[in-house]
């Protein structure tokens, strides 16, 4: 395979001409027909049986053809970009020059290629302190939660329901009359105030007693999910069986020793305020480069290609699709859902994928002129870490392999750039 790399007119765009040899192309079609054989029905021979020149005086010699080139176009693609250093950015636009049995294959592939961004001004930012505070409120409402978690759920008999009780009920609703599919439980444990209801229905259940029966008439949501209830009247049909409510625990050193390792509640405070200040100076320390790097990504100067944005707005497409499926969603379900297309989701996410690209290249501009690298024992120490979170502590070959090893390098780089921008900002 040989290749010959020429700059187009367009900015960030290069032209690859590659040419593989006539028997590397051969071997591919021999490889194509074997593997599709069985799908040849020619006369005179048994289905799958009829040799290969047989199979193209039949069909046609290019019949091998395309298979034959995807089959190896690829990885000289690869192996060109690769030798000759080419940063791409974009999706080929391929194009055959000559495809024919018995001689050189040759195409050209036209790519962007990753833009350098020009730095503004880089030192020196000027960005507001940004810091959070642990408060007594953040402190109480950390205990609140652990009373929630250890309270003891005890019946009630004497009255009726009140908010924030845990009424046991059987409901049934009814649209025109109708009961509707979804709208029937019994013994079904519904806490008052926690609004998983219709809006209305868990106030009328307020003032209820064991074993009433009461009608309650709602109104389904406008942009209810369901379009058949959705803006409708409805009447549920409710029988409270069972009250119950939460009784929270003490706040005192009794409570902090059944729920923590300390013997007091002053110090399991002091251990809440210590473990939230933590957060809360990562979460200072995290904007703060955000603020730093949004000031230096708008004094760079970079004209970022067509192809990048949509090469990055596609993996945030497939991040969502991801988080989607944890979810029990597909992207075409969410889609119809919110009355949207794939290609308004893609618009809405293009501010977002440029933003995130100039950071990259800022980054990587800084890098470059601050000679900012990361060194053996850096990447080395990394790689033990990651090792370790995927079970590959005995992997030698995850462990030196190149391609791991370049991605942290490249990220401690980045790191480091961004610690250097932060520590020379001025910061009031």
């Amino acid at each position: 395979m040989n290749c010959k790399v020429e700059k187009t007119k367009n900015e960030n765009e290069v032209k690859l001409e590659i040419t593989v040899e006539s028997t590397k192309f051969e071997d591919a079609i021999k490889k194509v027909y074997f593997k599709s054989a069985k799908y040849f029905n020619i006369p005179g021979f048994r289905k799958g049986k009829a040799p290969m020149q047989i199979v193209e005086k039949y069909y046609g010699k290019e019949i091998f053809y395309e298979d034959a080139f995807n089959e190896v176009a690829q990885e000289a693609l690869e192996e060109a970009v690769k030798e000759n250093k080419v940063e791409v950015v974009s999706r080929p636009d391929i194009e055959i020059t000559q495809i024919e049995k018995g001689k050189d294959l040759i195409f050209t592939a036209v790519m962007q290629t990753k833009p350098e961004a020009q730095l503004g001004k880089y030192k020196g930012i000027e960005i507001k302190k940004i810091e959070y505070n642990v408060t007594d409120h953040d402190i109480e409402h950390e205990l609140g939660h652990m009373q929630e978690h250890n309270a003891r759920i005890i019946s009630v008999e004497d009255r009726p329901v009140e908010s924030g009780d845990i009424a046991t009920i059987d409901f049934e609703g009814f649209v025109d009359g109708k009961a509707f599919e979804g709208g029937k439980a019994e013994k079904h444990e519904l806490e008052i105030g926690s609004n998983t209801f219709i809006p209305g229905f868990e106030d009328q259940v307020i003032g209820m007693k064991i074993d009433e029966e009461k009608d309650i008439k709602v109104k389904f949501p406008e942009e209810y999910f369901s379009k058949e209830l959705a803006g409708k009247d409805a009447t549920f049909k409710v029988k409270v069986h069972e009250i119950k409510k939460k009784e929270l625990p003490a706040l005192d050193d009794e409570f902090a020793k059944d729920v923590s390792e300390f013997d007091t509640l002053k110090e399991l405070k002091e251990s809440i305020k210590e473990k939230q200040q933590k957060q809360n100076d990562e979460k200072a320390k995290y904007e703060t480069q955000e603020a730093v790097i949004k000031e230096v990504c708008k004094n760079i100067k970079v004209e970022i290609p067509s192809g990048m944005i949509e090469l990055e707005t596609d993996n945030m497409l497939k991040e969502m699709e991801q988080r989607l499926s944890y979810q029990g969603l597909k992207l075409e379900q969410y889609l119809k859902m919110m009355k949207k297309t794939k290609e308004d989701i893609t618009k809405e996410y293009e501010p977002q994928a440029i933003e995130a690209i100039k950071t990259r290249l800022a980054l990587e501009a800084v890098i470059k002129a601050e000679k900012i690298e990361a060194t053996d024992e850096e990447v080395d120490e990394k790689i033990k870490e990651m090792a370790k979170n995927y079970g590959k502590e005995n992997d030698e070959e995850f462990i030196k392999n190149e391609r791991v090893r370049n991605y942290i390098k490249e990220g401690i780089a980045s790191e480091k750039a961004m610690e250097f921008l932060v520590k020379n900002a001025k910061i009031k």
